[in-house]
């Protein structure tokens, strides 16, 4: 090898000092500012040490099409850190997009969308743009493309990309091994990531059961592949085939075959998730989605489960204001766009009464999600209600908001300091509206807890006590 062209560390300084020095010279002469645009070398340079050993982890299949990459790695070398990790991002979205069409699009879809309003004009592909970033890697996480664990870290870089990168104005700095070590999580996480076992499964069960005619006893040995499930995993699927049964388009053999199968595995959905299936079926009648309330109420009628059905619309709307109000809240703009949506959901709250149980605790988490914020600042117009409507939480609901970070999505926002401050309000909010002494004695443990917040939920001894008072209050 031609000695000259091996690059060291020392060279990698010299040949990135030489370029911002042309950059720099060149701005000047146009009159433009200089000074704090370019990261120092010293921090490009600690990227460029480790590029080699972090890219050697994409595979040689995926190099060639990994165009935001080379942005990626263009930015760095320009010292513009901010858009290297705009696109490092992008790369994330756009692997992310690609692995959701090749599984099941439909199937993604029921679970990444709580609106049956917004699932309605997602079909395709093509239709992947509507839906935010925040939904696709939550949806990501529901049907396995990956793991809790990265969607924490994905949740972390899309906060970092959404307020320190160059999609916003800012002056914020990024060293150079955080950005490696973002996009190391990203080709581990998901550019590289393969399926895993149950991925796999379930992914070759939609196809079976859109594809061939089941039998009644095919649909039994089938069912033997739910008790490898774990709970989230078997929620998921029955609201997937769900979905499946509700869609206008759905063959008469695919719900037959559905017929067959979904009485096995109702019996593992938990409560929780069940009345979910009620508020679906209240909603399609609000909105005077006659065929497919129809076809929802099918589904009930077989597992036995008309007792989910709402007495009143009442779940149904809640249901609907608290998705408007999450929709706003995860969105662009959310300062703004949050108070009309929180005033919508506190009148609701104000005329109707009492939550009722089928939407308890989604409006619960829903209402701790936006309280907490989004890390980077309070929407307060928005916080005062969220107050208002926090206050008025009796005992149980109480628990449930501040037992809210065994939630993942929850427990992703503590990771910022701004959520871990406002949870800690919280915690002295829920303390006032309960009663029982070990209830309170709870709540002073997880507020004295020294750990990292996002992690309290694996924390064993808490987990014990969790776990049982969620027998005595649920």
């Amino acid at each position: 090898m031609d000695s000259s062209k091996i690059v060291t560390q020392q060279n990698y300084g010299s040949q990135l000092k030489n370029i911002e020095a042309n950059l720099l010279d060149f701005l000047a002469e146009q009159g433009l500012p200089t000074d704090s645009v370019l990261v120092s070398v010293t921090e490009r340079v600690n990227v460029f040490k480790n590029i080699a050993d972090v890219i050697s982890k994409i595979n040689d299949e995926q190099k060639p099409r990994s165009v935001y990459i080379s942005k990626y790695i263009a930015a760095v070398a320009s010292g513009l850190f901010d858009a290297a990790l705009n696109y490092l991002w992008d790369e994330t979205i756009l692997e992310l997009r690609k692995r959701v069409s090749q599984y099941d699009i439909s199937y993604f879809y029921d679970n990444a969308v709580n609106s049956p309003e917004k699932r309605k004009n997602l079909n395709s592909e093509d239709d992947l743009v509507k839906v935010n970033d925040s939904e696709l890697i939550e949806g990501a996480k529901k049907i396995g493309l990956i793991s809790e664990i990265g969607y924490k870290h994905l949740d972390t870089i899309r906060y970092m990309r959404n307020w320190v990168s160059a999609a916003h104005p800012n002056q914020n700095e990024i060293t150079g091994l955080q950005l490696i070590s973002w996009l190391e999580t990203c080709i581990i996480e998901v550019i590289s990531l393969p399926l895993s076992n149950g991925t796999i499964e379930i992914q070759k069960f939609l196809k079976n059961i859109k594809k061939n005619n089941i039998s009644d006893s095919e649909a039994k040995q089938i069912a033997a592949f739910f008790l490898e499930l774990n709970q989230e995993q078997t929620n998921n699927l029955a609201s997937g085939l769900f979905g499946i049964y509700t869609r206008l388009d759905t063959t008469t053999q695919t719900r037959q075959n559905l017929h067959r199968l979904i009485p096995y595995l109702w019996n593992r959905v938990d409560e929780q998730a069940r009345q979910q299936f009620g508020i679906k079926y209240g909603r399609f009648v609000a909105n005077n989605d006659q065929t497919e309330a129809r076809l929802a109420l099918d589904f009930l009628d077989m597992v036995s489960g008309k007792s989910y059905i709402p007495e009143t619309l009442l779940s149904a709307e809640i249901d609907s204001a608290v998705d408007n109000l999450l929709n706003a809240h995860r969105g662009w703009n959310n300062f703004d766009n949050e108070p009309p949506f929180a005033k919508a959901l506190e009148t609701l709250i104000n005329d109707r009464g009492e939550i009722p149980l089928q939407v308890r605790e989604k409006y619960v988490l829903s209402l701790v999600e936006v309280f907490l914020t989004n890390g980077h600042g309070i929407s307060h117009n928005a916080d005062v209600i969220y107050r208002s409507l926090l206050e008025r939480l009796n005992q149980t609901q109480a628990v449930m908001a501040m037992l809210s970070f065994n939630n993942t999505l929850i427990a992703s926002k503590l990771q910022h300091s701004l959520c871990q401050t406002k949870y800690k309000e919280l915690l002295q909010m829920m303390k006032n509206q309960v009663s029982a002494p070990a209830i309170k004695e709870l709540i002073n443990e997880i507020g004295n807890y020294q750990g990292p917040m996002h992690r309290l939920k694996e924390q064993s001894d808490l987990k014990k006590k969790v776990d049982n008072m969620r027998k005595i209050i649920w």
